[in-house]
């Protein structure tokens, strides 16, 4: 072929279409396919910067000085003479890696530089296949860098069969650098996206979080035993230290944890709460880790574990006591190694997590029974918080009362009465076997039956002639299969009685007091059939 022939048809155009590329497959498919369409064209490939991954099976291995990163053949197309139905486009073969720095290959990767040798007349050196070279009758080859504003992405290289002029090494270095920016575009938009569904996940979260009630108000009180509490949590606060939150039910272990997570260096993250007694027991491992599409019945979409959403910040796993032992082994590798693998996956995931934990059983004596890991149990309770009950801290009840009555009025839509210092001392005589959160609660039903006239409160029935009658004997304990049969039973109740209806008003879901999505999910674990609809 005469010495001036181009390596490939209308560069202009190629420009202009690299361009218009957002999607980064079709991007490199479109850059190979056009200079490989080219009967001059032997063979144009473009391999990425990426981390290592096949270091034991690397063709260069021995000559790799770093095995942390390593260029990936990402894009092949040309056509062979020798064996014209070879094909060339598969990523597969013994060149999908180059080492930075290892051939010529490499050498671009390393130096930033292109390697230009318009004519191969003298075999160089770096070529890794002369064989290959003679038997295609490759004369020429163009090596270009694919950087973006001084960073190496990757390398376009390019053997034609005939000899590059200046002209043609022009747009290839334009091309080039064309094609880098695309790139780069290309990797910030997949960024981009990711930051946005990973906020759309947690706006989710915090969505489903605002429906609950979040904590008690603030820590309110006085007393010296939260005063304490308050200076355990300064302590730790700033540190990554796994904490155990001890205490009774409705004691407020959440606040504690809130405030936890909002004097640490992880308070611009989120803060992830799993309430382990109300996961069911088949969807565990899920909840935590997350799960890909398939992986299970009614695994409908790629969904991501509470860990993986609390990456950066912080994971409040509530009832912690809950976890099943078979899982416990699991959540300790996550403690220990700071790894996940979704249900269905193979891939090892790292995640950066600040775990905090509460419970309001003794899993020192849970861990001797054989019921609760006992390195499990050490690796939680790293810094301990016991947070009094309410009776230990008798003066902090008026200041949560008049608290509770203020946001109950508030959210009531009624003037808030007046608490005064008879009632005061009557609620602060009370030993409140529910805790803060049985206060919370009867001062929400005092002022809803108000109705304008003096704040009144009921605390349980009195002792003697007036008591109530003896408590019926203990049920039956159930077995985890029976208990299990039970729920069932129930759900397929919920779905008769809304005919089969599981999402808005009437919905079986509503019916339940459960998320939709968690319903189907149990639906699933469980085999429920939904009824057919009328």
């Amino acid at each position: 072929m005469p010495a001036h022939t181009p390596v490939f048809e209308d560069p202009k155009r190629l420009l202009l279409d690299l361009a218009q590329q957002r999607d980064l497959p079709s991007l490199l498919d479109l850059l190979v396919t056009r200079i490989g369409d080219s009967d001059t064209v032997a063979l144009v490939r473009v391999w990425l910067l990426r981390p290592g991954d096949i270091c034991d099976a690397c063709l260069f291995r021995e000559e790799c000085p770093d095995r942390s990163r390593c260029l990936h053949l990402a894009a092949s197309s040309g056509r062979s003479v020798v064996d014209p139905d070879r094909d060339l486009s598969r990523l597969d073969g013994r060149f999908r890696r180059f080492p930075v720095g290892v051939r010529k290959v490499g050498r671009i990767a390393m130096t930033g530089d292109p390697i230009e040798a318009p004519d191969l007349a003298d075999m160089p050196d770096w070529i890794a296949d002369p064989e290959w070279v003679r038997s295609e009758g490759v004369i020429g080859f163009a090596g270009q860098p694919l950087s973006h504003h001084g960073m190496v992405l990757g390398v376009l290289g390019v053997f034609s069969r005939v000899r590059i002029s200046d002209e043609c090494l022009d747009w290839m270095r334009m091309i080039a650098d064309h094609a880098a920016a695309s790139i780069a575009h290309s990797h910030a938009w997949d960024e981009l996206q990711l930051l946005r569904r990973r906020l759309e996940e947690e706006n989710e979260y915090l969505q489903q979080e605002v429906t609950v009630e979040q904590g008690f108000g603030e820590m309110l009180g006085t007393s010296p035993a939260l005063r304490n509490v308050g200076r355990q949590i300064e302590l730790v606060a700033k540190t990554d230290s796994t904490v155990l939150i001890l205490g009774e039910s409705g004691a407020g272990k959440e606040l504690v944890a809130r405030e936890l997570h909002r004097h640490s260096a992880r308070a611009g993250r989120p803060l992830i709460k799993v309430n382990c007694a109300a996961v069911p027991r088949e969807l565990f491992e899920s909840e935590f880790f997350g799960h890909a599409k398939g992986a299970f019945t009614g695994a409908l979409r790629d969904r991501v574990g509470r860990f993986e959403l609390a990456d950066g910040g912080t994971l409040f796993l509530d009832e912690v006591g809950e976890v099943p032992i078979d899982l416990q082994s699991k959540l300790l590798r996550v403690l220990q190694e700071g790894e996940i693998e979704r249900v269905g996956e193979e891939q090892t995931r790292r995640v950066d997590v600040r775990v905090i934990a509460a419970t309001n059983r003794d899993l020192r004596d849970e861990s001797r029974r054989g019921r609760f890991r006992e390195d499990l149990f050490y690796r939680l309770s790293v810094f301990p918080i016991e947070l009094p009950p309410l009776r230990d801290r008798r003066e902090d009840i008026p200041l949560l009362a008049e608290h509770f009555l203020a946001a109950s009025a508030r959210r009531i839509g009624v003037a808030a009465p007046r608490l005064t210092k008879a009632l005061a001392r009557q609620l602060a005589q009370y030993d409140w076997p529910g805790n803060i959160r049985e206060l919370q609660h009867v001062i929400e039903r005092a002022v809803i039956l108000c109705q304008g006239g003096p704040l009144r409160v009921s605390l349980g029935e009195p002792s003697g002639a007036n008591a109530s009658p003896p408590v019926a004997a203990a049920p039956e304990v159930l077995t985890d299969q029976q208990f299990r049969e039970m729920e069932k039973q129930n759900l397929q109740r919920a779905l008769a009685a809304t005919r089969g209806k599981v999402y808005g008003p009437g919905g079986a879901a509503e019916l339940l007091g459960v998320r939709p999505t968690t319903l189907n999910s149990r639906l699933a674990a469980m085999g429920v059939k939904k009824p057919p609809a009328d």
